[in-house]
């Protein structure tokens, strides 16, 4: 089975109120932190309002984190297509390839907040057809197919050639797909990968299992094929040791999040404000962990984290990359020991780092009687030839010398 890859996902979602200076500079050490850990992927996403979400320009963000890791995947969770002209789209790309070392993945979106789209006077409903248009446009120009043009109703392109191409021989491509199936279909007709955000509501957990559906039967119509292996699915989490630990660091940060943002910010349909921080924990955190779990996030232990991605598995069918929401539930210290601790244990429990350790003990300890069997015939054989024995008794005698705890008389 392939190994499930792990990355984290940075809209981001900052409360208001810090420094946005050392927001930016906390974001770009979170992702030399997930470089040490291990972790394949580190995402940021492009907002331009809301106050939560402070990253304008990921490929800048994304830079700078480059030059701060050496091995992690660096993807733009997303770039938002209809705000920009697909050139400068993929110029920006190459160029931040050329500069990671080979490590950018192109996530693209239509663009996720009305306010955005309002304040740059772009009408929502022209919004998932522009997309569309630009990553054909974009997968053309980052193949370095020869000169072409291209005329639209919001860009032109004349004689259109970059002049210089991607470190990568192809640059990995992401679509977000939310609940409805327009995001999986564009993964299926480019045949590129996904990134399942709507994965992170209870609706949008429910909506798994006949996603991947969408992107099949498109790269079917398109003569594509697509791989469970690009699709990326979103999930919230805070681990501690104890489920007791994690729910005292996550419980206010995750009130204020809930209510600030969720709820007086984005007006989330059906969100309802939470007076008491538990409540606020339950409403996303309940659910069931079951073949048709509705639980949004995991407050709780490494082992239930491992229990619930292993049910989104079998909810899914598979998928390539877990993805967590990078957020400010916990303070500094707490959230990035629980990124720790999924890299210690989550990791390389569903990926079965540890089972052959597991064996190796189980052997030792299954087989005492036979390996206490050999070594009494080693010193059988030693007492037997006097010379051996002198020798071995020599060599008692030294080690109990040296003990610290052994004194002459």
């Amino acid at each position: 089975m392939a190994r499930l890859r792990f990355g984290a996902f940075l809209a981001p979602h900052h409360p208001v109120g810090e420094h946005p200076m050392l927001l930016f500079r906390r974001d770009i050490d979170f992702a030399a932190h997930l470089d040490r850990l291990g972790f394949d992927e580190f995402w940021c996403g492009e907002h331009h309002s809301s106050g939560w979400e402070t990253i304008g320009s990921p490929e800048l963000l994304l830079a700078a984190a480059a030059e701060r890791t050496s091995r992690i995947r660096l993807g733009t969770g997303v770039i938002s297509l209809p705000y920009h002209h697909p050139f400068n789209v993929a110029q920006r790309i190459v160029q931040l390839d050329h500069m990671s070392g080979g490590r950018i993945i192109f996530g693209s979106g239509p663009g996720a907040l009305p306010s955005d789209a309002h304040t740059l006077g772009i009408d929502p409903m022209t919004q998932r057809d522009r997309q569309d248009e630009a990553i054909g446009v974009i997968t053309r120009l980052l193949a370095g197919e020869p000169r072409f043009s291209h005329e639209s109703d919001w860009f032109t392109l004349r004689d259109a050639q970059l002049q210089l191409l991607p470190l990568q021989e192809t640059v990995p491509q992401a679509v977000a797909s939310m609940i409805s199936p327009s995001g999986m279909t564009l993964a299926g007709k480019y045949g590129i990968g996904a990134l399942s955000i709507g994965s992170m509501a209870g609706d949008g957990i429910l909506a798994l299992p006949t996603q991947w559906g969408f992107a099949e039967s498109a790269a079917a119509e398109h003569g594509r094929t697509v791989d469970r292996g690009s699709w990326r699915v979103l999930m919230s989490w805070h681990i501690a040791e104890t489920r007791e630990r994690a729910r005292a660091e996550a419980r206010h940060g995750l009130q204020r999040w809930h209510n600030e943002y969720i709820v007086d910010t984005l007006a989330r349909p059906g969100a309802v404000r939470y007076d008491d921080p538990d409540e606020a924990l339950e409403a996303v955190c309940r659910g069931t962990i079951t073949s048709a779990t509705t639980q949004a996030a995991v407050v709780g232990t490494p082992d239930d984290l491992v229990e619930f991605i292993r049910t989104m598995q079998r909810v899914t069918g598979g998928f390539g990359v877990a993805v967590g929401f990078a957020h400010d539930w916990a303070d500094r210290e707490a959230t990035l020991r629980s990124w720790e601790l999924v890299a210690r244990y989550v990791v390389p429990e569903l990926n079965g780092y540890i089972n052959p350790l597991r064996e190796s003990m189980a052997f030792v300890r299954s087989n005492r009687a036979a390996f206490e069997r050999a070594q009494q015939a080693v010193l059988a054989k030693i007492a037997a030839d006097p010379a051996a024995a002198a020798a071995f008794e020599r060599t008692k005698a030294g080690s109990q010398t040296d003990d610290p705890n052994t004194h002459a008389d």
